[in-house]
Formats: C-alpha cells, structure tokens, sequence
C-alpha cells in the first residue's frame, strides 16, 4: 500500500470516529431531553398543575448536580427559582398568619413563621408528597441518597414555587403553598413542632426499658397529591395513641402527642 493510500485510510478512520462520536453525543443530549420532558410531565400529573412554560418546571428541578450531564452553566441550575420562591413562601405564608391570627403578636407571628418555612418542614412536605422521585440528579447524588436528602428536597420546594410563580403568577404559587404547607399548619405546629412529643415518648421507654415506640400506618386516603394518614402508636403491646394528618410526621407526633397525655408525662397535657 502506497503511502497515499495510507493517508487516505487515516483520514476516512478518523472522520468515521468523529462521526460515532457525534451521533452518541446526540443520543445523549436526546435522552437527557426525553428524561427531562418526562419528568414535567409526571409531576404537572401528579400535581395537578400545567404550565404554559414547561422549561420553568424543569428548572426547578434540575439539581445542580445534574448540570456534569447537560454540559450546562451553574445559573441554569434550581439554585436561582430556589432564591425567588423563598421570597415569595415568605410573603405568602407571612401575610396568611398576620390574617389567620390577629391576636397573636409580632413575636409570636414570626417564630409561627420561621417554623413552617424551615427547611426541615418543606423537606418532610417534599418527601410526603415525594418529590425526590422527580429532581434531576446525576448518577453519583443519586446513588448517595440525594433523593431523600432533605436539604434537596426543601431546596427543590422553594424552586417550585418560584417556577409557579413566574409562569402563573402570585395566585397559583399561593394556592400551591397553601394546598401542601398551610393548611396543615395547626397541626404542624401543634404535632411536634413547639414540642417534639415522639422525642418524650422515646425518652420515657428508653428509661422505663420497654423498647422503642411502634408507629403503625393504620390508613392511607386521598389521591397521591392530598393524602390523609391514620397511625397508631404502641409500646409493650398497647396501643397509647392515634394520631391523624396530611403527613406521616404529622399523624405519628399526633399521636406521640396523645400517648404522652395517657402517660401524664407532659404537665400542660
């Protein structure tokens, strides 16, 4: 073979290399996009919610992780919507307690407020609702958990409602808030929140040495998206309380709540 023939056959190998390489290039970028039009699509589902602009939706999903995937920029990460809808929770759940308790003072208001936009509530209101199963994480935060990872999941919240925001405006965020935060805000606050009641029972078995408290899921109902729970909780065999909410959390301090009254361990019953 002459050395022409040689430069020929170099040449056409590696443009058949360059190819290969950009057709999988385009399969992957395809398959992330068909990844990411799926997951809009199953929590506008879920939630019952359409936006006109999906691209919002998978913003607010799109963990800053998942960005090693895409080849994107930090700022088209959930980081920014996060940012805004914290702002806008803060105005909405802020303006429902000043209507929803005028007797209660400033003081009173504002730690009411920091407890139900706290990132370990928004993460167990996430979690509930499971909205882990939709954030776009890269393979290595997932295979670690990312998905139950509450810092995520809160942070996940926030930027769901900054993309409701943008596309449907202050009314649609606020029914959003109010549907999966603030109407369970009595209960949130009174089942656990002022006092952790779970953490007073378990102190009590733990010093009596009757074992660790058993929280039983009696019933589930409602549709995904506004699920109601019925818990029992028992020790040494006996049933000491139920408990019921919009979440596991809240039913189980429901019912620790009660089991401590049975018990007389808490003197403001």
């Amino acid at each position: 073979m002459s050395w022409f023939h040689t430069l020929i056959d170099r040449f056409f190998g590696r443009k058949a290399a360059e190819e290969r390489r950009s057709r999988a290039e385009k399969k992957a970028k395809m398959a992330l996009e068909e990844e990411q039009k799926a997951v809009a699509e199953r929590f506008q589902a879920r939630f019952g919610i359409t936006f006109a602009n999906s691209e919002l939706i998978i913003r607010a999903l799109k963990h800053r992780s998942y960005l090693s995937q895409t080849g994107e920029p930090r700022v088209n990460s959930n980081e920014r919507l996060e940012f805004l809808g914290d702002a806008v929770l803060d105005l909405v759940v802020t303006h429902y307690l000043f209507q929803q308790f005028p007797q209660k003072t400033e003081g009173s208001l504002s730690k009411m407020k920091s407890i139900l936009v706290s990132k370990p509530v928004l993460a167990d209101v996430g979690v509930e609702h499971e909205m882990g199963e939709l954030i776009l994480l890269n393979r290595g935060e997932e295979k670690t958990g990312g998905r139950q990872r509450k810092s995520i999941v809160a942070d996940a919240f926030e930027a769901i409602i900054g993309a409701i925001y943008l596309d449907q405006g202050i009314e649609a965020a606020s029914t959003f808030i109010h549907t999966y935060l603030l109407e369970n805000t009595r209960e949130i606050l009174e089942a656990g929140l002022y006092r952790n009641f779970k953490s007073t029972l378990l102190e009590y078995a733990q010093g009596e040495g009757n074992g660790l408290p058993e929280y039983r899921v009696i019933e589930e109902r409602g549709p995904d998206h506004a699920k109601e729970f019925l818990i029992e909780v028992w020790l040494s065999e006996e049933c000491l309380g139920r408990g019921h909410g919009k979440s596991k959390k809240i039913a189980e301090q429901e019912a620790a709540k009660q089991a401590v009254k049975k018990l007389k361990l808490d003197d403001e019953g």
